[in-house]
């Protein structure tokens, strides 16, 4: 059995709580419920949760899929170091922005969500994990012209000589030999 990508799991956590805090956060804003600066908090945390894990990380093994877009915010990510790479920071990062959350009904989804994000990227962070950007390959579009312009090394598979088609030269041989008999009726 493989060994799990804590930080796969809270990335993909993080991203969703930061969309429910986000909408709470405009549902308070908007209904201009009481305490309603800690749903303008919400709709702050949740655009820069949503920044800050919208990129994925390279995967140890196996292929890492980027989602569409990713690119410039890697850059942007990549630029803040070790706040953004290390899990115990992004963990404790979670956990405080999550706190306001809490007093306003509107954000609580959101504050529990991306409190779990919190604890899974501390489990991340404790099983050594850590940020890696996706980085676009060069040397893989050269791999696929290469494969183009060699050919295939294996033959696809054929029938067997008895169920090959046999040369039209002989129009009475090439013809299939049905085994049912059939008759026509008129």
């Amino acid at each position: 059995m493989g060994k799990i990508e804590w930080a796969m799991w809270a990335n993909e956590q993080a991203l969703a709580a930061g969309l429910i805090y986000l909408t709470g956060g405009i549902v308070g804003v908007a209904g201009q419920f009481r305490d309603w600066q800690f749903a303008a908090f919400g709709i702050a945390a949740g655009v820069f949760v949503c920044l800050l894990e919208y990129p994925r990380s390279k995967r140890s093994k196996g292929t890492s899929v980027e989602r569409t877009g990713q690119y410039c915010f890697t850059v942007c990510v990549k630029a803040f170091g070790p706040l953004t790479s290390n899990y115990y920071v992004r963990a404790l990062l979670h956990a405080a922005l999550c706190v306001p959350g809490g007093f306003m009904l509107a954000t609580v989804l959101g504050c529990v969500c991306l409190g779990i994000a919190s604890l899974i990227y501390l489990s991340a962070a404790i099983h050594g994990e850590h940020w890696e950007p996706i980085l676009h390959r060069k040397e893989l579009s050269k791999r696929i012209g290469e494969s183009i312009k060699e050919p295939p090394q294996n033959p696809p598979p054929r029938p067997p000589p008895e169920h090959r088609r046999k040369k039209a030269d002989h129009l009475e041989t090439a013809a299939y030999d049905n085994p049912m008999t059939v008759t026509v009726s008129e």
